[in-house]
């Protein structure tokens, strides 16, 4: 079964062959994204669960151990823990070393972003029941965990060769939530392990954005009555979005530019209002991605997709 729609799978094949056309990528500039994927990641990845930390002092705390003055000690370890985890993802993600999902991939991610704030539960199932404030959604009893990851494992392995890895990865992602094998860090776990099969795929990091919160839960919602289309499509725009800023990066070091603007400009000089631009890009119609708060498109972008409109009608 395909879920997500044509026109993104093709834009998120041609921009990986693009990329992967393009290795081997210079060593500083990978360095240089990664570490800006690391930084990113673990703000935004611990903000949706309520971490105070802004990126700036997330990036402080991870790169020249500052204490924040005002910020709790859990959040500046949930930093470390969760840039630590990130590092062991590059690890196991290596083409070199062999790599089969399991239990115990699972269970080491969750030791590694719990490690110094629940030592006691790190990498460890729960035993008891939880409530998912602010969510309809019950987890099942802990009695019946074991079961159902042993059961996870064996679904991702007939599937694996079966779906495009925006389609696989965000599966796994909501089976991994849903079932909530853990008392804390779940969600944390889960956008490792989602970016554990990306990233095998040849795809870059990718982030959920803590600004993307409310329509992240409201896709995971929509997934728990077995609507998937609203999760793949935020993870595959994210997924986008990374490929989009490797490109920017590394395409001027082979000569080639792309002239990536704001909406407003874009819609200015096109003729089109920036609201209408605003919902292609956010339903993922259009190439876009977002620079902090701001969506930035090419002219080319939009182009393409009215002209392809425009032969349909």
């Amino acid at each position: 079964m395909e879920y997500l729609d044509g026109r993104i799978k093709n834009r998120l094949t041609l921009e990986l062959k693009l990329l992967n056309g393009l290795r081997p990528l210079p060593d500083s500039a990978v360095k240089k994204l990664r570490e800006h994927f690391q930084i990113e990641m673990t703000y935004n990845s611990n903000a949706i669960e309520g971490n105070s930390l802004t990126l700036k002092e997330t990036a402080w705390v991870i790169s020249e151990g500052i204490t924040v003055k005002g910020k709790s000690l859990k959040d500046h370890l949930e930093a470390k823990d969760h840039y630590e985890a990130l590092n062991y993802l590059f690890e196991v993600v290596d083409p070199k070393k062999p790599f089969e999902l399991s239990e115990s991939t699972i269970k080491g991610f969750h030791e590694l972003v719990m490690q110094k704030t629940d030592k006691e539960w790190a990498g460890r199932y729960r035993t008891g029941e939880v409530i998912i404030t602010g969510s309809a959604h019950k987890p099942i009893e802990a009695l019946s965990v074991p079961g159902q990851m042993h059961d996870l494992i064996l679904w991702y392995k007939k599937s694996e060769n079966n779906l495009h890895p925006v389609e696989l990865s965000s599966l796994l992602h909501h089976k991994l939530v849903f079932i909530h094998p853990f008392f804390d860090g779940n969600g944390r776990t889960a956008r490792l392990i989602m970016n554990l099969v990306l990233l095998r795929s040849g795809y870059p990091l990718s982030v959920i954005l803590k600004n993307d919160r409310p329509r992240y839960y409201r896709s995971l919602q929509q997934a728990d009555v077995g609507n998937y289309v609203p999760l793949m499509k935020l993870v595959a725009l994210s997924v986008e979005r990374s490929l989009s800023i490797y490109l920017k990066s590394l395409l001027p070091v082979s000569g080639v530019t792309r002239n990536y603007q704001p909406l407003s400009k874009v819609a200015t000089e096109l003729g089109y209002s920036e609201k209408h631009l605003n919902l292609l890009a956010r339903d993922g119609k259009i190439q876009a991605f977002k620079e902090k708060r701001n969506w930035v498109t090419t002219k080319d972008a939009v182009l393409e997709y009215m002209n392809s409109r425009q032969r349909k009608r």
